[in-house]
């Protein structure tokens, strides 16, 4: 039986939609706030979930990426009372299956409803076991491991695929997994950072060029787009490529031919594209530094890489594997951790993301060499004193939380009011700290997701009350 999830501030309506639900044989439940939808879709797998866009404590687009990220990786429908164009495309382009107004009929609804439900079906019964060459990719985190499910159907095809993430998320560790995990893969796996190729050259580093092309040119020299036939070409930092380069890569995507500089007659190039940025396409594209129609040719099929700050419980694993490796090749011992160490890694924000880590580790084990123990004394100077400064705040705000507020000419009436006050006042400093992301309030904290929830709804906290950005109708 599959199960729906209505979330939507409004009882009558959920229960008309939890009604229509039931009547094609489906579970339905329904909350009516987000941190409560949240909590629930963590809870139990739901095959659909309705989410409002206007809801007390913010946009319900906004909480798409982050309920995709459950468990069951449901189907989102967003609905809304007041549908606009702006918010249809930004639901849409956030991961939602679709855009309803709740003025469609039941029938629209129920259509809808075995729409989704066939989709559902239909998808599970592709899953099939498969077993990943995914050695170099460390992390279980449910993150990670969606991206792996990506790395899995990329495989399967030839299609385009292009990988985005911040630097050092390990964008060519996700191509290389793809491109190993192909059936019978054949041809090089050849990688072109586009940020490294001199504008003067690009054409003939990527076409190649016949002997006295051009000045310098003393030998015939192969392109690496010749070297790529037959297998797959990895250009990494794609949005570094030139405009006028962009124009011709586009040809030879569509035609699989190119003509080497100085040379007549053009020759062929059968490979497989995966490309990787970590700049946002669709704005160059806006400010006329991208093309469109290369844009859409490149990702087929798109694996979003997470931040290290957004999947912490991956730290450890991460850690661990770099010590362990760090040892092999300096042929000593694995050292242990002290208390300290890993807590003190775990509290940083890691903007450099896993190549900072492994750098940090790498450094750390060249200097304590033969140490039997790892301190947290052993930690560059700037990540411990982020570790300390995090703990000062969270004193500062769990004092503030304990003090009677100076400014006041008097005292609450009660103590019990004062208290009261006095936590509301730590939940909206502590939300405010993290801008929202209860991961993150949870460490600080030091509280449960689940009586975190509790304390928001209690006290009538909008964990994104901070935001900048407009929400959509």
């Amino acid at each position: 039986m599959q199960r729906v999830l209505i979330v939507d501030d409004n009882e009558e309506f959920c229960r008309s939609m939890q009604k229509i639900c039931m009547r094609q044989a489906m579970e339905a439940d329904y909350k009516m706030s987000l941190i409560e939808g949240m909590e629930a879709a963590r809870s139990r797998n739901y095959d659909i979930i309705f989410l409002d866009v206007n809801m007390p404590e913010g946009s319900g687009i906004d909480f798409i990426p982050k309920i995709r990220d459950t468990g069951s990786d449901p189907e989102i429908i967003i609905i809304t009372g007041y549908g606009s164009k702006a918010g249809a495309e930004m639901a849409i382009r956030s991961g939602a299956w679709d855009y309803v107004q709740k003025s469609a009929s039941h029938q629209d609804i129920q259509l809808l409803l075995n729409r989704v439900a066939q989709y559902r079906k239909q998808k599970s019964k592709k899953k099939s076991p498969l077993i990943l060459r995914r050695d170099p990719i460390i992390g279980n985190s449910r993150q990670i491991t969606n991206c792996l499910k990506i790395v899995a159907l990329a495989s399967a095809s030839n299609y385009p695929v292009i990988i985005t993430g911040e630097t050092g998320t390990g964008k060519e560790l996700f191509a290389r997994a793809i491109y190993e995990n192909t059936a019978n893969p054949s041809g090089n796996f050849v990688v072109v950072d586009c940020s490294a190729l001199p504008e003067k050259l690009v054409e003939s580093t990527l076409f190649g060029h016949r002997k006295g092309a051009f000045t310098g040119a003393d030998v015939d020299q192969e392109g690496l787009i010749k070297e790529a036939r037959d297998g797959t070409l990895f250009l990494d930092e794609i949005g570094e490529l030139p405009l006028f380069m962009q124009a011709k890569f586009l040809r030879i995507l569509q035609e699989k031919r190119f003509r080497p500089v100085g040379e007549k007659k053009e020759e062929s190039s059968n490979f497989r594209l995966i490309s990787a940025t970590n700049r946002n396409l669709s704005e160059m594209i806006k400010k006329d530094q991208f093309r469109n129609d290369l844009y859409y040719r490149i990702q087929t099929i798109r694996i979003n890489l997470p931040p290290l700050r957004d999947r912490p419980e991956d730290i450890p694993d991460l850690i661990m594997k770099r010590i362990s490796q760090s040892c092999a090749f300096l042929g000593e011992r694995e050292p242990v951790m002290a208390t300290g160490f890993l807590e003190t890694l775990m509290s940083y924000k890691w903007p450099g993301n896993v190549r900072e880590l492994f750098n940090i580790i790498d450094q750390v084990m060249s200097e304590a060499r033969g140490e039997p123990v790892l301190f947290p004394r052993d930690l560059p100077p700037h990540i411990r004193t982020q570790a300390t400064l995090d703990k000062l705040e969270l004193a500062d705000l769990g004092s503030r939380a304990k003090a009677p507020n100076n400014h006041r000419t008097s005292l609450p009436k009660t103590m019990k009011t004062h208290v009261e006050e006095a936590k509301k006042s730590y939940l909206k400093d502590l939300m405010t700290r993290t801008k929202g992301d209860i991961t993150e309030a949870c460490r600080l904290s030091e509280l449960s997701r689940a009586h975190l929830y509790q304390l928001i709804k209690k006290y009538n906290i909008n964990p994104h009350a901070n935001r900048d950005s407009k929400k959509p109708d």
